[in-house]
């Protein structure tokens, strides 16, 4: 039996920059039931540390006038004409299926962000021929799903073939006790991740209280923000284990995105390890960390208000944490299964 997983071109499957596709696959893969019969397909420059041993590095290499994202579809199928799979799943490139449809039709397609900005889903008529096709479309929130849904058949709603699957990590063992003052941002540092709000902010409350330290980890090459205190960290890019170590040391994230998270790695993360969670009312943030405190409207003041309350009431600050460590359930154990759940089905039928 054969699973083939198929990543977006230019998904870097390996630990040296790993998007958060290929975190999720990592860790709910290794948690299958059919980890043995799991081939991932896709192509990354970064091809040392790559994040599993069972990943097939594709050839783009083509000739004038060809797209590339087609060479490296056509590229997968001469493995799939080698070996058939059961099943495959296809991750976030709609697009893709039209050409895979037609050499195999037990499909899976999976939505990581808003079907309405991807190729291939953007039309009503390109997702009513997706629900055609594919025998199920997997969305990482409720949100995600609900964009897809926009102008289709009411019918679908509560349609088994359309299926709600979030993002997951670990649910690490942490100590409040040994949490540090210290206020976490992690992700791009763009407006789009509300960093500019978040600088301006950060340099008041740290002005108010200077024995908690700010600390960023993130990069940004097509935007500057430059922002300056003595109790300001930036860190830049950082791997997954490290960004890891600092969820568990901080007592406040804050992930104050202006545009529709489709899920929002970062929130979820945070809740993982038991941070007081800020996040803004966008997308399917609420989804990631249910618990958090949310803000509606997104300005310098309303986001130092939201952190400053935090650390001036140390026991609302600890009945938030706990509050939010306590009832995290999105483990990649539940998600995992959920996964072969459907596998199970697909690969009977």
């Amino acid at each position: 039996m054969k699973i083939s997983v198929i990543l977006p071109y230019k998904e870097n499957f390996s630990s040296e920059y790993a998007g958060a596709v290929s975190l999720q696959l990592k860790d709910t893969i290794n948690l299958s039931k059919y980890k043995k019969n799991i081939k991932i397909f896709g192509y990354t420059t970064f091809k040392q540390n790559i994040l599993k041993k069972n990943y097939v590095n594709l050839s783009t290499k083509k000739f004038f006038f060809q797209s590339t994202s087609n060479v490296y579809i056509r590229n997968f199928l001469d493995h799939e004409n080698k070996e058939s799979s059961n099943l495959i799943e296809i991750h976030n490139r709609p697009n893709y299926v039209k050409n895979i449809y037609k050499v195999n039709k037990n499909l899976v397609l999976y939505f990581h962000n808003n079907p309405l900005d991807i190729k291939g889903s953007k039309t009503i008529g390109e997702r009513n021929d997706l629900i055609k096709k594919v025998k199920k479309i997997i969305f990482i929130s409720d949100w995600t799903k609900n964009q897809f849904l926009k102008g289709i058949d009411k019918s679908f709603i509560k349609n088994k073939q359309l299926e709600v699957i979030s993002h997951s990590t670990n649910k690490k063992s942490i100590s409040f006790k040994k949490k540090k003052k210290i206020i976490l941002f992690v992700g791009r540092l763009n407006k789009s991740k509300g960093y500019d709000i978040f600088g301006n902010s950060i340099t008041n409350v740290l002005n108010k209280f200077p024995n908690w330290i700010a600390i960023v980890i993130g990069d940004e090459p097509r935007e500057k923000h430059i922002f300056k205190h003595k109790n300001l960290k930036i860190l830049g890019f950082q791997k997954h284990n490290v960004v890891s170590k600092y969820f568990k040391a901080s007592d406040i994230s804050v992930v104050c995105s202006r545009w529709n998270e489709p899920f929002g790695r970062t929130a979820l993360e945070a809740s993982s390890c038991g941070c007081a969670v800020i996040i803004t009312n966008r997308g399917g943030l609420p989804e990631a960390s249910p618990y958090a405190i949310k803000i509606n409207k997104l300005n310098i003041r309303n986001l130092e208000s939201n952190i400053s309350k935090i650390i001036s009431n140390t026991k609302f600050k600890k009945n938030l944490q706990k509050k939010i460590y306590n009832n995290f359930t999105l483990t990649n154990e539940v998600i995992a299964k959920k996964i072969d759940q459907y596998r199970s089905k697909l690969i009977k039928s």
